[in-house]
């Protein structure tokens, strides 16, 4: 849906709109720091339409101009990141490692956080059959998951979802950018949380 809205919009692109994204790209090159949509919308004194046509002008224009940074969407969060190109040259730059080394049991699970979130931990046991502690407890350390709420649900369990560090990591501006698989669409168990799971033998280890 979003991409086709993003196709029929770059395709008519508007003077005003080109000139809303060089602000919008000024703004958040200025902030450092990811701006709330609402936040822009007052800055600019544009509505939501504006601002939506605005962004995807700006992210357009960024990737096809092959500009060294990208715009990033994540919720209601907006921000500049480097293209993902060129993160040889600025892990060089802060001395940083090239990827963070991941277990087969986190990339699982982060695979299912990715296109279920938000997921209770009990949830993400549910799919995977097998106890996650340490698999979600390696994607928190390295700043893919966080905790992003609380299930409304009997005893409130903490709700996980991916980061802007996630997009980052793997060259994504947007969840949307995630390739598309087949997802069964039978709702998690209601008694999930009460489910036992069985210890991953590769976190056994």
């Amino acid at each position: 849906m979003e991409q086709h809205l993003i196709e029929n919009q770059t395709q008519d692109v508007q003077p005003a709109d080109k000139q809303l994204g060089a602000a919008i790209e000024s703004l958040l090159f200025v902030s450092g720091r990811p701006l709330e949509r609402s936040e822009l919308r007052k800055l600019l004194g544009i509505d939501d339409a504006h601002l939506t046509r605005a962004l995807v002008v700006l992210e357009d224009d960024l990737e096809k101009q092959k500009r060294g940074v990208r715009l990033q969407r994540l919720g209601e969060q907006v921000q500049l990141v480097t293209a993902p190109e060129n993160a040889r040259y600025i892990a060089a730059l802060l001395g940083l490692p090239m990827t963070a080394k991941l277990t087969a049991a986190a990339l699982e699970t982060l695979s299912v956080i990715a296109y279920r979130q938000p997921m209770t931990r009990s949830q993400i046991e549910a799919i995977r059959g097998v106890n996650s502690d340490r698999a979600l407890a390696s994607l928190i350390q390295h700043g893919l998951v966080a905790e992003v709420g609380r299930a409304q649900t009997v005893g409130r369990p903490a709700l996980f979802a991916t980061t802007a560090e996630f997009l980052q990591q793997f060259g994504l501006t947007s969840l949307e950018q995630l390739p598309n698989v087949s997802i069964d669409p039978t709702p998690l168990a209601s008694n999930a949380e009460e489910q036992p799971a069985e210890q991953d033998s590769e976190e056994q280890r």
